[in-house]
């Protein structure tokens, strides 16, 4: 079964792929003891499978999270990252009521984030495609920067 068959919703076919990535509030070195960094593990495995995203890569450093994850079609990433990190607080504090003491107001992530969409294809390639495309078909308009504004 392919990539697209796997990820194929009613009327669309997508492969929607990110590395996102965030760091605790105030930037605290909370993860140093690893049985803190295994709970952080169970915790975003948990929110992962709980919202139906599907989580290739996690690592946990002393201030901060990276992942790749594919997300569900119908989901936009931002909202995904902020579903992960919401549950895995959640999780987190009822983990280790210990975190408290630092995070008193509840709030073990920064608002901050960063994500990037991660292709199994280069933009070379979908350019190519793109090109070879418009040569088999002429009939639509194709845009690119070298030429015309349209081209019939």
């Amino acid at each position: 079964m392919s990539i697209y068959q796997q990820n194929a919703h009613t009327h669309s076919v997508a492969w929607s792929t990110w590395h996102f990535e965030w760091c605790t509030k105030y930037r605290y070195k909370m993860f140093k003891q690893s049985y803190l960094k295994n709970f952080c593990l169970i915790a975003i495995q948990e929110a992962a499978k709980r919202y139906n995203i599907e989580l290739f890569e996690i690592e946990v450093d002393i201030d901060h999270v990276h992942i790749i994850a594919s997300i569900p079609l119908t989901m936009v990433p931002s909202k995904a990252l902020n579903l992960i990190k919401e549950f895995s607080a959640y999780l987190m504090f009822r983990l280790v009521p210990n975190l408290r003491k630092r995070y008193k107001k509840g709030h073990l992530w920064s608002k901050g984030k960063f994500m990037a969409s991660v292709g199994h294809i280069t933009l070379e390639n979908a350019k190519k495609y793109l090109e070879e495309h418009h040569t088999k078909s002429m009939n639509y308009i194709y845009l690119t920067r070298e030429a015309p504004p349209f081209r019939v």
